[in-house]
This record gives structure tokens, sequence and C-alpha cells, in this order.
């Protein structure tokens, strides 16, 4: 739906101004090591069991991550409501490869997957700058 996509990207838009740019916003919602730097983020979608997730992909001079676009409820043992943001992080050490793929049907569909060393592999779909994205990731994880 168009005008759901359209909202989706104005309040993300919102969200970084209102923090102060992405720069800041990664920093807000992962730690950062000395050093670290920011390389490329873009929106995407983190395949998961329970369907599509929409967020920022980071790519750092130490790890890429991923943090969903809105928070989702969960609730305590006590019962409790909490709202938290799915987040991924995986450190540049522990990615194994980083591979390019496409669906054959709909060869406009692309993916771009990140197998760690323990085999567990992270689904990326409709990435923005699809192409500059994987790029920046190659590099990030050659120079680690």
């Amino acid at each position: 739906n168009i005008s759901e996509t359209v909202k989706r990207k104005l309040s993300l838009g919102a969200r970084i101004l209102r923090v102060g740019g992405v720069e800041k916003v990664f920093k807000q919602f992962f730690s950062i090591e000395e050093g670290e730097r920011l390389l490329k983020v873009s929106q995407c979608y983190l395949s998961t069991t329970s369907g599509p997730l929409a967020g920022f992909l980071f790519i750092s001079t130490d790890k890429v991550a991923f943090c969903s676009e809105r928070s989702m409820k969960v609730f305590t043992q006590k019962g409790h409501m909490l709202r938290i943001r799915y987040k991924v992080v995986i450190p540049l050490k522990k990615i194994k490869c980083v591979n390019q793929s496409k669906n054959v049907q709909e060869p406009t569909q692309k993916y771009i997957e990140i197998v760690t060393v323990d085999n567990f592999d992270f689904w990326f779909m409709g990435v923005l700058k699809y192409q500059k994205t994987f790029k920046y990731l190659e590099q990030a994880v050659s120079q680690a």
C-alpha cells in the first residue's frame, strides 16, 4: 500500500530529524566501540519467521546492526507490557560471508544474506540503494 509506505517514510524522517541525524540514532540504539564509525545506513526489511520487519540496516567499522522502525509489545512474566525495538547486532568479525540474491520469478526483488561463522543467516530485503549498500557491506567485512 503506497500511502502506508509514505507514512512510514515520513515517520522515519521525523524521527531522524527529532534525534538529530542517523549517526545519533545509531548511537542511541546501539553501544558504540571507541573509534567506531558509521559507514552506511539503509532502510530495509529483515526477514523473520513471523514476516518481514521494517527498519534500518546500519553498517559501521565494527558491526552490522538492524533496528526495527516501530517498537513491539512484549509482556513480562508478571503481565506488564513493554515496548521494545527488534534489534540484531552482528560483529563484523563474526560474519563468514555476505551474498546477493534475487527472486527468480521476480528479478526486481533483491536480497542480501549475511551468514555468520556459527552458521546463522540473516536476510534483508527491500534495501534502498541495494547495490551501494551491498558494496559497503562487502568492504566492511573484508576490512574486519
